[in-house]
């Protein structure tokens, strides 16, 4: 039972959000269809226990979870009987192009819910993002983002939202949102939020293929080009980023070598055409600064200063405290770590990265190349409480260790 339970686990991180836009297709009924699907993950264990996991999981899944559908809207008098809880119908005539995981993104990424609602109802339904990893993507109580999903629920349901790809004059309203949706979606399994590995490479790739198929739709929207690109660039170094036993490498550390140089070709072309034509957005901005790290040949030939620049551009486009604090550690390179850490504290003093492991941990480092070691070892104390990701905790606990001993020699 063990390998039956290891292999629906993995349909589950594999397939969830191909079963689920599948299955909305047959109910026009977000909670309907997860209904139907989590039936079908059920049923999953026991058939695959007596006749063997089948050669296709997702198939296999989406069919049961399909059948299980209409078998619910059989049992209904008529669909309309239901029309109080249902999606609206897609008027008849030609598909749109695309297929139903877009369909399901954007039916997500509607401007009825707010933006936070419409990337974390996103993640969690559209991607199968667990609640506790959405609630940490927003440095929210788990209760909290699993009632804001509830709410962004029952929003698409009483507004009836068609289930399919907006229409030209839709488009702009909600393709933010989408982006946004899918960088998120890809820094959880960049960065894992809890767990024995840094990555999870399943949810990354799942982010990455949203991002292509996003890319092949909308081929001339230039903040799709570069959010392609920044997830190739970040995602070309995933082989460098550990030693073998797992040990987390920082950006100076990486065997370059060993980083996908088609991968990262390819986001310098996407580059090139996001910052092409105006004023780049969010998107083209990361992934420019993304690709500058990567095309230094060695760490110490990194063009910080042009990175600052880059960060000050991209703070005018998305003043966000995390741009903000990521900021700080390019101008400790160019303006040194003193300069770095009065930002910093600034940031955590207003409050809006609390909670966020990160502030805690750049403040510690600076600190410790400032040769300040207690406030360091206690600014370490304070990122190792705030991490869930164990290849994090023991780099932090390292240093930690490093410190407190430097401190008493």
């Amino acid at each position: 039972m063990t390998s039956v339970r290891e292999a629906v686990a993995e349909a589950h991180r594999r397939e969830w959000a191909a079963v689920l836009a599948a299955t909305v297709r047959v109910t026009r009924d977000l909670d309907l269809a997860e209904e139907c699907v989590q039936d079908a993950y059920a049923d999953a264990l026991g058939s695959w226990a007596r006749d063997g996991v089948p050669a296709r999981p997702g198939a296999w899944l989406t069919t049961a979870a399909r059948h299980n559908a209409l078998d619910s809207v059989r049992r209904a008098r008529t669909l309309e009987a239901r029309l109080h809880l249902v999606v609206e119908p897609v008027p008849a005539g030609p598909e749109p192009e695309g297929d139903d995981r877009l369909r399901l993104l954007f039916l997500c990424c509607h401007p009825a819910l707010s933006p936070e609602a419409q990337v974390a109802l996103t993640l969690r339904v559209a991607c199968g993002v667990r609640t506790p990893d959405v609630a940490a993507a927003f440095l929210v109580s788990e209760p909290t983002m699993a009632a804001r999903i509830t709410r962004a629920k029952k929003k698409i349901a009483a507004a009836r939202i068609p289930f399919r790809m907006p229409g030209p004059a839709e488009l702009p309203a909600r393709l933010d949102a989408v982006l946004t949706t899918v960088h998120l979606l890809f820094t959880t399994g960049h960065t894992a939020p809890a767990g024995s590995a840094l990555t999870d490479d399943d949810a990354a790739s799942r982010a990455l293929d949203l991002a292509r198929l996003l890319h092949s739709l909308l081929p001339g929207e230039r903040e799709v080009r570069g959010l392609l690109a920044l997830l190739l660039a970040h995602h070309a170094r995933r082989a460098g980023r550990t030693a073998p036993d797992g040990r987390l490498l920082l950006l100076q550390e990486q065997d370059r070598a060993t980083w996908d140089r088609e991968m990262l070709a390819e986001a310098d072309g996407l580059v090139v055409g996001a910052l092409r034509g105006g004023g780049p957005g969010r998107f083209a901005l990361q992934a420019a600064i993304a690709s500058l790290h990567a095309s230094a040949p060695t760490y110490a030939e990194t063009d910080w200063g042009q990175i600052l620049v880059l960060y000050d551009a991209l703070l005018q486009v998305w003043p966000s405290p995390v741009v903000a604090l990521n900021r700080t550690v390019a101008l400790a390179m160019v303006d040194g770590p003193e300069a770095a850490l009065a930002e910093v504290r600034t940031l955590g003093g207003d409050g809006r990265l609390a909670g966020y492991r990160y502030l805690p941990a750049i403040e510690a480092d600076l600190l410790r190349r400032l040769g300040r070691r207690a406030e360091a070892a206690e600014a370490y104390t304070r990122a190792v409480a705030l991490c869930g990701n164990d290849a994090e905790r023991a780099f932090l606990t390292r240093r930690l260790a490093e410190t407190t001993a430097s401190t008493f020699e």
